[in-house]
């Protein structure tokens, strides 16, 4: 089975950045290259929100709108990793962040369609 890990959260103040990754393991290479792997946060008392995805080949990318212009995600699948960049941080991104894989990279980054699912990392974004 394709397991993911997260890392990178932290506390941060409001306009700062962080870079999240999600590396994956348990699956060679070229099946890894196959998925599209997204971006989920869930912050408390709150459901789980797709925040951004990339295809398999990192040339097709969708975010959320709340994010658009201060998140960018990539891929390096030589590495099994994704990132995801966060700049001009809210406290509003407070949540724990996830990622997942799935098929396909579609516009609405819905959580029913993702597949494989790390544990999370947390991010904090006060003053």
């Amino acid at each position: 089975q394709l397991q993911l890990v997260e890392s990178g959260g932290g506390l941060v103040q409001p306009g700062g950045s962080l870079r999240l990754s999600c590396v994956a393991s348990g699956f060679t290479l070229e099946a890894y290259s196959s998925y599209s792997i997204g971006w989920f946060r869930q912050a408390p008392g709150k459901e789980r929100e797709g925040v951004s995805c990339i295809s398999a080949s990192g040339g097709s990318t969708n975010y959320v709108d709340s994010v658009k212009g201060r998140f960018t995600i990539s891929r390096d699948n030589t590495k099994n990793t994704v990132y995801l960049q966060m700049n001009s941080l809210k406290p509003e991104d407070t949540a724990v962040y996830y990622c997942a894989a799935d098929l396909a990279c579609s516009a609405t980054i819905d959580v029913l369609e993702y597949d494989y699912w790390g544990q999370g990392t947390q991010v904090t974004v006060s003053s």
